[in-house]
C-alpha cells in the first residue's frame, strides 16, 4: 500500500472524475436502486428494528430496545447498491471504477454504548487483507475513520472535527485506476481528502463484493431504552471512466 500526495490532489482527482463520468462503463451506471437487509447482525433479536427505503430520497435504519441481559454483541442493518430494482445487491468487479457519496446523520438515546454508521464494502471474496472496508462515524469515540481492507485513515481531529451525534456529515469513496496501472482508493469527509491509497499491482476491489451503507448499535444490558438511528441522504454513485 502506498499513500500518494495530499488532500488537495484528492480534490483534483474527484473533479476530473465528475467531468468524465458520462464516458464511463455501463456496469456501474446501471445501478438504479438499493436493497435493504435488516439484521445482518441479530444478537439482540428482541429489539425493534425499523428500516425505510426511500431511495433516492433517503434510507432510514433504526433500532430500539437494544438491551439483553444474557449477552449479545450488536444489531446491524445494511443497505447495498442494486441494479435490478432492489432485488439483489450489485456485485462489483475489479474494473467497476466508481465515485460514491452520501450524507449521514447518526442519532441515539445515549452516546454509549457505541452506535456507528457509514460506508460498508463487504469483502465476500477475500480481496481485502484486512477484511471488510469501512468508512464510518461513531457515537462514543466521535471518530470519522476509514479502516479495513488495505487502508486506515483517521479524518478527525486533524482534517475534520470529531463527530457529534445528531449532526450531518458527508462521506465519499472513490475507486479508480492510476496512470501507473495500479488501482487505488480515495476517501473524503466534508470535502477533505485523505492521501490516495494505491493497491499492489494486479489487485482490485474483489469480484463480487458489495458496496453500501450500514447502521450498527451495541447491546446495553442495563438500559432497556438503548436506541439509535441513522439516516442516509443525497446518495450518489457515478462510474469513473477508463482509461484514466
Amino acid at each position: 500500500m502506498k499513500s500518494l500526495q495530499h488532500s488537495q490532489c484528492g480534490a483534483a482527482y474527484v473533479a476530473f472524475f465528475l467531468t468524465l463520468a458520462s464516458a464511463a462503463y455501463a456496469q456501474v451506471s446501471s445501478i438504479n436502486s438499493v436493497i435493504v437487509l435488516p439484521r445482518v447482525f441479530n444478537d439482540i433479536p428482541g429489539a425493534t428494528g425499523t428500516q425505510i427505503n426511500m431511495f433516492p430520497g433517503f434510507i432510514s435504519l433504526s433500532e430500539a430496545g437494544v438491551s439483553q441481559t444474557t449477552g449479545g454483541f450488536a444489531n446491524r442493518d445494511v443497505w447495498y447498491f442494486s441494479n435490478d430494482g432492489g432485488q439483489t445487491a450489485y456485485q462489483f468487479q475489479d474494473t467497476d471504477y466508481f465515485s460514491a457519496s452520501f450524507s449521514v446523520i447518526l442519532t441515539d438515546s445515549a452516546d454509549s454504548p457505541r452506535k456507528e454508521a457509514g460506508f460498508l464494502f463487504s469483502d465476500l471474496n477475500g480481496a481485502f487483507p484486512g477484511g471488510d472496508l469501512q468508512f464510518i462515524v461513531d457515537s462514543d469515540s466521535h471518530e470519522v475513520v476509514q479502516f479495513g481492507g488495505f487502508t486506515f485513515f483517521a479524518f478527525a481531529p486533524d482534517l475534520v472535527k470529531p463527530y457529534v451525534t445528531g449532526t450531518t456529515i458527508r462521506l465519499g469513496v472513490s475507486y479508480f485506476r492510476l496512470p501507473d496501472g495500479n488501482n487505488a482508493f480515495l476517501f473524503s469527509a466534508n470535502g477533505q481528502f485523505n492521501p490516495i491509497f494505491e493497491l499492489p499491482p494486479g489487485v482490485g476491489n474483489g469480484n463480487g463484493n458489495k458496496l453500501g451503507g450500514y447502521f450498527q448499535i451495541d447491546n446495553d444490558p442495563t438500559s432497556p431504552g438503548n436506541a439509535g438511528h441513522a439516516v442516509f441522504r443525497g446518495i450518489s454513485i457515478i462510474p469513473v471512466p477508463l482509461p484514466y
